[in-house]
């Protein structure tokens, strides 16, 4: 059922965290405040808005209706208009991964104005700790109300979206679900200064194998995605010294799991760029 937002009745694909932290004026790239970072007029539309706004943009050339979450509707209007450009169609709706009640009444809206979602991608991420000193590296100095937001972003959050979506895509026998993680997600390993606390992020991947698991006699496909490498965009493009990784090729694979024959479904892969081994 199409809503009212979607008059087409376009197939509906939720992107949760469909802007980077390093967008142009993102809290990364604020952080960094390099004179290097690249003004977004000059990184590919593709990668203004990280692997979300790639994902994003990807699944509206295919001709789903779009729905970009963000805790601040400016945060994803940029996206918005760009995806209205290249003739897809979309909305934004607020979410805060934080507040059980912001998480149901975005979704109670998402059915409403704009069908039921076929299609969910998980792209939610936090910076918490990147900004501590080096003095701050052990675990033991590690705030407690950063680790609450690693909590609600990596462990409750992804929890609650998929419960929204799950028994609609069960009674229909039919639905993708796709996380997007990191290589923390197969090793825990120490947090050095600039980064964030990822051993939390284990859970999202326990999570897509839990819903595999169970979920999938119901037609409904969930997938790891490992996503091992610097993305592009405004606050990495001419900071980072290493190879990037090209949002829109991300999204490609984004796309591919989703479109995946049933006969052949892809629980979990590893993105990285070539120049890098393989390896965790």
């Amino acid at each position: 059922m199409s809503g009212r937002a979607n008059p087409n009745g376009r197939k509906v694909a939720v992107i949760v965290g469909a802007t980077s932290k390093w967008r142009e004026g993102g809290p990364n790239t604020e952080l960094a405040r390099s004179p290097q970072a690249a003004a977004a007029a000059d990184v590919p539309v593709a990668a203004r808005w990280g692997a979300g706004g790639a994902i994003a943009q990807k699944f509206a050339q295919e001709g789903f209706f779009v729905v970009m979450t963000t805790r601040a509707r400016g945060n994803a209007e940029g996206l918005a208009r760009a995806i209205a450009e290249q003739g897809g169609e979309g909305m934004i709706v607020e979410l805060d991964l934080a507040s059980p009640a912001s998480i149901a009444a975005a979704f109670e809206e998402i059915r409403r104005e704009a069908g039921d979602p076929e299609v969910l991608v998980y792209n939610a991420g936090y910076l918490e700790g990147r900004q501590l000193p080096p003095e701050q590296e052990l675990l033991e100095l590690f705030p407690d109300d950063m680790f609450e937001t690693t909590i609600d972003i990596a462990v409750r959050g992804p929890f609650l979206v998929v419960k929204e979506v799950l028994p609609t895509m069960r009674r229909k026998r039919r639905g993708t679900i796709l996380f997007s993680n990191n290589p923390s997600c197969l090793q825990g390993k120490r947090r050095r200064t600039g980064e964030s606390l990822y051993y939390p992020r284990v859970m999202v991947r326990q999570l897509a194998q839990v819903l595999a698991d169970e979920y999938t006699e119901h037609g409904i496909h969930t997938a790891n995605v490992i996503i091992a490498g610097a993305i592009d965009s405004p606050g990495i493009r001419g900071v980072y010294p290493g190879p990037i990784m090209d949002p829109a090729k991300i999204a490609d694979a984004f796309y591919w799991l989703h479109a995946q024959d049933p006969t052949t479904w892809t629980y979990e892969i590893q993105l990285k760029p070539a120049p890098q081994p393989p390896g965790v």
